[in-house]
């Protein structure tokens, strides 16, 4: 995946409107070689946009029933800062295992693993991927990829962001791509060698781009800029 993700980057970085974006969410569901990836936005003034790989008929039928309100996804997602892994979540109700029933059957997967995402000035987002798969397949594949997951997620979710005219990312564009990588890699709790071989990179080309990011920030060590850079919503987690 390492190898092959400067390209969907690259593909990533070509759309130029959201409408854009659906192609290049079909190509990455196919480079993960899962069954289903989404990606959904809601702002501070409550707009929505999402761009998926869900039938129009589960999608339909998913809005129609108002599944937000009772989806332990969502629900769960709201409330954590980290990615969760489906089958952490309760399904233990009635309606939640009827819904999920539903999903099933409407080929979005038995496993799912859902990134949340808190941008600036409010606002709210998930990327998801889901597929058909036992569990220890399913863990090895979130395990192997879970630093390559998040990075997506937030090249997504920058895009999307600058797509909709430049709203709310102003101060995103103090911090390089990259700064915002290395950052992240820490606000997940790597060391700096476990992130800087997860970003293909050597540990001093990372300490180059942590400084420059916490010069940038104002912050007076590591651990105020990630701090600081996640309150701000320049980093994901």
């Amino acid at each position: 995946m390492q190898t092959k993700l400067p390209g969907f980057i690259s593909e990533l970085q070509q759309a130029t409107t959201l409408e854009s974006l659906q192609p290049v969410i079909v190509g990455l569901r196919n480079l993960l070689d899962i069954e289903h990836v989404v990606y959904h936005s809601v702002n501070s003034t409550g707009q929505q946009y999402a761009v998926l790989t869900y039938s129009s008929d589960w999608v339909n039928r998913y809005l129609t029933e108002d599944y937000a309100r009772i989806d332990p996804v969502v629900q769960g997602c709201f409330r954590r800062f980290h990615p969760v892994n489906w089958k952490t979540l309760d399904w233990s109700g009635r309606s939640t295992r009827n819904f999920f029933g539903e999903a099933i059957d409407a080929g979005v997967g038995n496993q799912g693993y859902s990134v949340p995402i808190r941008g600036p000035n409010g606002q709210f987002a998930l990327f998801t991927v889901s597929h058909r798969a036992g569990d220890d397949t399913w863990a090895r594949f979130t395990a192997e990829r879970m630093a390559d997951l998040i990075l997506i997620a937030h090249f997504i979710n920058q895009k999307a962001l600058e797509i909709e005219g430049g709203r709310d990312i102003n101060a995103m564009k103090s911090l390089s791509p990259r700064e915002v990588d290395v950052l992240t890699m820490l606000a997940m709790g790597l060391n700096r060698a476990q992130a800087a071989d997860s970003l293909a990179i050597s540990e001093h080309t990372f300490r180059t781009y942590v400084e420059s990011a916490r010069f940038k920030l104002g912050a007076n060590n590591t651990t105020q800029a990630v701090a600081r850079a996640v309150s701000e919503g320049l980093v994901l987690i």
